[in-house]
């Protein structure tokens, strides 16, 4: 029997949207890692759940080696330095295609929930 808590019908295998999220983040402003993921979480993509650390930085770093973001090392704040990532041109270019895409995604989206809702109403009726 599947355990539906981990079954990706739960939503929580939507990693591939941490980077329009991130870039959407750092388009309002530059944040060092731990202040993005805070960020992050508060939106609905991530459903009230900070993503991991170490995963936010590796897709940070995948992103920066794309020159999509860059970094920078913030001295102004009391303690060790901190890493701050802001969005880069090419991230701003990027951004724009990604919103075409999830535009395109939530038309397909909403075809498919037609479509399952019409076959689930169905089966309920019979």
């Amino acid at each position: 029997m599947i355990d539906l808590d981990t079954c990706p019908c739960k939503g929580d295998t939507l990693d591939k949207l941490i980077q329009p999220a991130i870039l959407a983040v750092l388009a309002e402003k530059p944040l060092h890692g731990y202040k993005l993921a805070e960020r992050l979480a508060e939106m609905p993509i991530c459903g009230g759940r900070k993503p991991d650390l170490s995963g936010i930085y590796r897709v940070l770093k995948w992103m920066e080696q794309r020159t999509l973001v860059v970094s920078s090392w913030d001295l102004s704040e009391g303690g060790p330095a901190k890493k701050s990532f802001r969005i880069a041109p090419n991230g701003q270019e990027c951004l724009a295609h990604w919103i075409d895409t999830l535009e395109r995604y939530r038309k397909g989206i909403n075809g498919l929930l037609k479509t399952a809702r019409k076959v689930i109403a169905k089966e309920c009726s019979a």
